[in-house]
């Protein structure tokens, strides 16, 4: 492993100097690519730097302890540098994982009401708003792709885009059913009601990345619905797209413009067909190659948010939270943390096994 890594730290330094020479700087798209590289590479670069430092803090403690007046004070040293260098081990181990490609590409989220009517409409519309405000605190973007609400304001279903680095990272395992316990506003008796909402949350790809054929796909047009004004309503400037080998649909209408329109639900269209690809190959790993978080499939309970308590629960790492209001304000992190450890740990231990 030492060796992997001396070349690891090799290329980091040899990234670094190619970013402070002057004729990196007349190719802009070199500048992203090596700063891309080496924002990947310093984590783990850190920490085996750390980690030699340890070491040699250990030989040199260790060549001191027979000294009579600095032998307890090396074998103090000895002692803190060798759980240093345990820990430093387990976090390279896990910064060696295998990277999920996508971890840097945008995200397209799409919400629907379930089971539990208006009250469900209602909560796919508190999910929106959720993501929206964790999506802000990131310094993130988010674009609408389309969508439809009831009368009460709630949401039938709705797309939208993040846009940020590393919006994948964080939200890739939020795909599943999003269990609701909580008197709803058109409740009079005070009755706690349950109810689900759908997530599914894909990378967002270009047509290149799944080689999109454009021949295979049909575009309609129409008139955009909803929100908008009348530029919106008058023009026939949505798009809906089909792709004939699959019947898969994808609409976007939220632009003012069919282009743009057309642009980003080619980029949808591109996200679906690339996500039906990854789930048949999950299919056929078969069930004990899937992650214990979950395959990302939008039948997959995952978390339950029960209001008159407060609580939040996470089905599949057994994470409960008693701050509902904050979560449901956009405080995300300790979740997502907490999903992304049990994902790291299951991936090491595979790797064990499989070592």
């Amino acid at each position: 492993m030492d060796q992997r890594l001396q070349a690891i730290a090799i290329k980091y330094d040899q990234i670094q100097a190619q970013l402070q020479a002057n004729e990196t700087y007349n190719d802009p798209q070199q500048v992203a690519q090596l700063n891309r590289e080496e924002r990947e590479l310093e984590p783990l670069v850190t920490a085996y730097r750390s980690l030699c430092r340890a070491r040699a803090e250990l030989e040199e403690a260790e060549a001191l302890l027979s000294d009579p007046e600095l032998g307890p004070l090396a074998r103090e040293t000895r002692q803190e540098a060798a759980e240093r260098m345990e820990e430093l081990e387990q976090r390279i181990q896990i910064l060696l994982l295998p990277r999920d490609p996508n971890d840097s590409k945008n995200v397209i989220v799409e919400i629907r009401a379930g089971v539990g009517g208006e009250e469900s409409a209602l909560f796919a519309h508190s999910l929106t708003r959720m993501y929206t405000m964790y999506a802000e605190r990131q310094g993130w973007r988010v674009e609408v792709n389309a969508q439809s609400e009831t009368e009460l304001g709630g949401v039938k279903d709705i797309s939208f885009t993040v846009v940020g680095e590393g919006a994948w990272s964080r939200l890739k395992f939020e795909s599943g059913v999003h269990r609701v316990q909580r008197v709803p506003e058109t409740e009079s008796g005070g009755r706690v009601h349950t109810s689900t909402v759908t997530v599914a949350v894909l990378p967002e790809m270009e047509e290149v990345d799944v080689n999109l054929n454009p021949a295979d796909v049909e575009m309609q047009v129409f008139r955009a619905s909803g929100a908008g004004g009348q530029h919106v309503n008058k023009t026939s400037s949505a798009v809906r797209l089909i792709h004939r080998p699959t019947g898969t649909v994808v609409e976007c209408q939220q632009e003012r413009s069919q282009f743009q329109n057309r642009e980003k639900a080619m980029r949808l269209l591109a996200s679906q067909l690339y996500q039906a690809e990854q789930a048949r190959i999950v299919s056929e790993y078969g069930a004990q190659r899937r992650s214990q978080i979950g395959t990302g499939m939008r039948n997959e309970r995952i978390r339950t948010y029960n209001f008159p308590q407060g609580r939040l629960t996470d089905h599949r790492v057994g994470l409960t939270l008693y701050k509902l209001e904050g979560v449901m304000n956009g405080d995300l992190d300790e979740i997502f943390d907490a999903l992304a450890s049990a994902h790291q740990a299951e991936l090491l231990a595979q790797q064990q096994k499989e070592g």
